[in-house]
This record gives C-alpha cells, structure tokens and sequence, in this order.
C-alpha cells in the first residue's frame, strides 16, 4: 500500500490513484470513480488486450494488489464485479480464471431456451450457409458500419432431442471475420461462440435481446417444419464484446412447444 497520495502508475504504465484517491485521468471527470472501479478497468483492459487468455488463471489478488499499489481488498471487490459479470470465474482452492465460451455454462448463457422440466438440453447445430455480402442499412447501423460495408451471414438451425426447434441469422462484420467459411465452420468442433474466441479473438460481453409472438411466414415455417401462420417466438440479439462495441446481429425464431424462454433478472 502505497501511502503518498500522488497518483502512481502501474506497469502498464497507467496511473492509478493511492488508495481512496481517484487517479488524475478521473480528476476532471464530473463524476467520481472510486478506486476498484479503476482497478476493474485495468483488469478489463489486460482482458480485451489478451495479456490473460480465456480459460487461463490470472495474477492473485496479492499480485495484483501489488501491481496497482492498492489493498487485496479492492482488488477483491473489483474481481467480484468481474465474475459478476462473466469476464472472471473463481474456482475453489484453484484460483479466478478467464471465463471462456467453451464451458458448458457459458453456453446456456447465451442460449436460453429450456425444456418445460426446466432442464437444459444439449443441441445440434445444423450449418445451412455462410456467405459474404454487403450489409443493409440495418445491419450496418446495428454494427456500427458504414453501410455496404462487408459483413458476413451465417444461417443455422438448432435441434433440440432431434426435433428442429430453432433458426438462427447470424449477421457478423466481415472485417473481423475474414476468413469465416462454411467449411471452416462445419469442422470446428464446439459452440459458436468458442470458436469467435479461439480463431477470431473475439468474445461475446453481454447482449441485449428484443422478443415479440409472431406467425411463421412460410419460408421460416418450411425450415422449422411448422405450418405457415404457426406461433413462434421471435428474439432479436444485438452482442457486444469489450468496449461495448457490436460485434454480432442475430436474429432467431423459436419454436416454443415444449419450451420456454427464460430470462433472468438482477
């Protein structure tokens, strides 16, 4: 614990404020930062910057604490909002790691469609195209692309127990996704999001959903084997990665015959 209260800097080589002193990039700031919220984002950044991998252990809190020149415990209490949000995962005994899509958990994170026992089913995931193409106005401005500029669709459909219970449009900016082929898909091994982490270094943050009751126009009904008109369950997903930048449009229709939809709240 650093007790001069001059701002310090870590090694990273940016400054972090003595302990309950906010750092002199936050002084100007008309709201005050307090201090594990400026260690949270320094973790964060060597998160987004790859320094820690997904699924690896990080520094300990003594460690880190030390690198920022603060106490454990608001080292402590930024790794909990970490975890809190998924970045981090703590392991008993073991330590906190970077939190990665290829855990079982992190898949139904993302995908919450759960059986009427309230149990949650393995799927298959059924490739139907990838593509390049220029982006509409809409999925460019979801993206925050200029418009025409090149993104790439996947379409895919989810069977859950054998039965064809999900079609998925995926919309991706393509300048992060080079070389995103239907090939390359069919042979990587491991839920979606693994892979946007494991190839393309990209990792799903957090996603905000729009869902609304439609009826299946008959394209959507012929892939989902329902009849046209059927009621389906329409969820709308814009995900971000760090930064809040979008990184992916998915549109998804549902067929919620024994299942539903679940969401849950904090």
């Amino acid at each position: 614990m650093n007790s001069n209260p001059a701002n310090t800097t870590n090694p990273s080589g940016q400054g972090v404020a003595g302990e309950g002193v906010p750092a002199a990039s936050t002084a100007a700031s008309p709201t005050f930062s307090p201090l594990y919220q400026q260690i949270k984002g320094l973790i964060t950044q060597s998160l987004e910057s790859g320094e820690w991998k997904p699924g690896e252990i990080i520094p300990s809190e003594v460690e880190l604490a030390a690198r920022y020149k603060v106490s454990q415990g608001t080292v402590r209490k930024a790794i909990d909002e970490l975890a809190a949000d998924n970045l981090l995962v703590r392991r008993q005994g073991k330590g906190t790691f970077v939190a990665t899509h290829n855990e079982d958990r992190a898949q139904f994170r993302f995908l919450r469609l759960l059986a009427d026992d309230g149990a949650e089913h393995p799927h298959v995931s059924r490739l139907l195209e990838c593509r390049r193409l220029r982006a509409s106005a809409d999925i460019a401005r979801q993206l925050d692309l200029k418009p025409a500029d090149p993104v790439v669709l996947i379409k895919r459909l989810l069977q859950f127990d054998g039965e064809v219970t999900v079609l998925d449009e995926i919309w991706l900016p393509g300048a992060v996704f080079r070389g995103l082929t239907l090939e390359r898909l069919s042979e990587y091994k491991g839920p979606l999001y693994a892979m946007f982490e494991t190839e393309f270094g990209t990792r799903m943050i957090r996603a905000t959903e729009k869902i609304r009751a439609v009826a299946a126009e008959p394209s959507v009904a012929d892939l989902l084997h329902v009849p046209a008109g059927f009621p389906l369950l329409s969820v709308e997903r814009v995900s971000y990665t760090y930064g809040d930048r979008p990184v992916e449009v998915r549109r998804g229709w549902y067929v919620t015959t024994g299942y539903y939809y679940q969401n849950d709240l904090s």
